[in-house]
């Protein structure tokens, strides 16, 4: 099992914990929203420590953003297995031909 299922996992198991005694049930106990905001503030995070050629802030804030993605796509049942399929569908594929093909 990839560190990434086994975070996945502890994440799918946390749904149903006490959410004052552990972080990943508050954070889906306050909903699919909040989840995404949290996504997006570490996301931000992740883009100053880049754009400032922060190294060792990057390699945090992108962990933070890895754990925070998958409680999002926790939050809507959506699980890893699905964004991996999704990754493997487009491998071999040009990104702008990938692009190209989307109709949203």
């Amino acid at each position: 099992m990839s560190i990434l299922d086994h975070l996945a996992a502890t994440i799918e198991a946390r749904k149903g914990a006490d959410p004052d005694t552990s972080w990943t049930a508050k954070l889906l106990s306050k909903g699919p929203e909040k989840c995404a905001e949290k996504f997006g503030e570490e996301a931000v995070e992740a883009i100053i420590a880049a754009v400032k050629n922060d190294r060792v802030n990057l390699t945090a804030e992108a962990a933070d953003v890895v754990y925070h993605l998958l409680v999002m796509l926790a939050a809507r049942d959506i699980p890893l297995a699905d964004v991996l399929a999704e990754l493997e569908r487009r491998e071999g594929t040009s990104g702008i031909a990938e692009k190209a093909a989307r109709t949203d």
